[in-house]
């Protein structure tokens, strides 16, 4: 019986996803452990799949993409308009959820990286000499995430965001709750604190957590007695997390305290009331991150080249039930 890639994940006591990396992503496994396993696999026999390797001298048709959390309902239309237009190309497409980890998101790299030419990485969380390798070996496009040498799309939220500062200060509303769920790293929710504290408003910031639905939960309880009229949560999520909490502690949306998100997924429309939401067009998106990862494609082996570009998709604000003026005598 051939010899299989379980086998020898099983003598050195690591992951399948590790072995595959050894042979694939040398330079992502640590020296000794890369010396284990071509040592095992030396002695008992075992030879990686020529077909499987192959596959990154010849096109595959496939496209990657990589994202940090599927259950987030921001993530779905994305990738469903990525694969209607991929499909018009005549590319069928992968998708991988790596819970927002590095470790994950290295093993969903090596696991699906020899079956596509190229890979879209959402928000990713390797450093960037790490995503520079993989780029030399792999034609990628990084979104929401800069590094010199790769082709990157980032959303601009600066104007959606605004337009909520606005809105919210007309209504009347002079202090606000931000409830930060961005990395420390990118610290992309303190630009926005700092955009309302531009417009007039106080800003409360909260924060950072995750960007989960029990962070909104959790942060309701503090935001209602924190003095703040209004509340911008990171995503939608959070928003939802957040509004379920107001109305578990009798505080109502928008009589007491306006609330808005950022992404506008469907559920931001189908809540009751209705959530005021930063919306980011997912065919735009998709369609801009598309263009890059082609043209990456196209370019071959070696994406981090001085041929990079940069793309940018931007926001608007769409008002609904849940913002309102501010409550007399706060």
């Amino acid at each position: 019986m051939a010899v299989t890639i379980n086998d020898v994940a099983r003598a050195v006591g690591v992951s399948t996803s590790t072995v595959s990396r050894a042979f694939t992503l040398p330079d992502q496994v640590r020296a000794e452990t890369r010396e284990r396993i071509l040592e095992v696999s030396a002695e008992l026999g075992y030879v990686p799949n020529p077909s499987a390797r192959s596959l990154r001298a010849g096109a595959t048709a496939t496209l990657g993409m990589i994202i940090p959390d599927i259950a987030n309902p921001f993530f779905p239309p994305i990738f469903k308009a990525l694969q209607q237009r991929a499909r018009q190309l005549g590319y069928t497409t992968l998708v991988a959820d790596c819970d927002d980890r590095e470790s994950a998101e290295l093993d969903a790299i090596a696991a699906i990286a020899n079956r596509v030419d190229g890979l879209l990485l959402w928000a990713s969380a390797l450093p960037d000499e790490r995503l520079r390798t993989i780029a030399a070996q792999t034609p990628l496009v990084l979104v929401n995430r800069d590094v010199e040498g790769i082709s990157s799309l980032r959303i601009n939220l600066t104007d959606g965001v605004r337009q909520a500062g606005e809105l919210l200060f007309a209504l009347g509303h002079r202090h606000c709750a931000l409830i930060d769920a961005s990395r420390p790293e990118r610290q992309r929710d303190k630009l926005f604190a700092e955009a309302f504290r531009g417009l007039g408003l106080t800003v409360t910031e909260l924060g950072p957590y995750e960007p989960r639905f029990e962070t909104g939960v959790h942060a309701a309880t503090l935001i209602a007695s924190s003095g703040a009229t209004a509340v911008l949560a990171h995503n939608d999520l959070v928003a939802l997390g957040a509004l379920q909490q107001f109305t578990a502690l009798g505080v109502r949306v928008p009589t007491d305290v306006s609330l808005v998100g950022i992404d506008d997924t469907l559920l931001a429309s189908v809540c009751t009331p209705a959530l005021t939401s930063v919306r980011i067009d997912a065919g735009e998106l998709a369609a801009a991150a598309l263009e890059l990862l082609v043209e990456a494609v196209g370019g071959g082996r070696g994406g981090a080249t001085e041929e990079h570009r940069r793309a940018v998709v931007g926001s608007r604000l769409v008002p609904r039930a849940s913002t309102g003026p501010a409550p007399v005598g706060r």
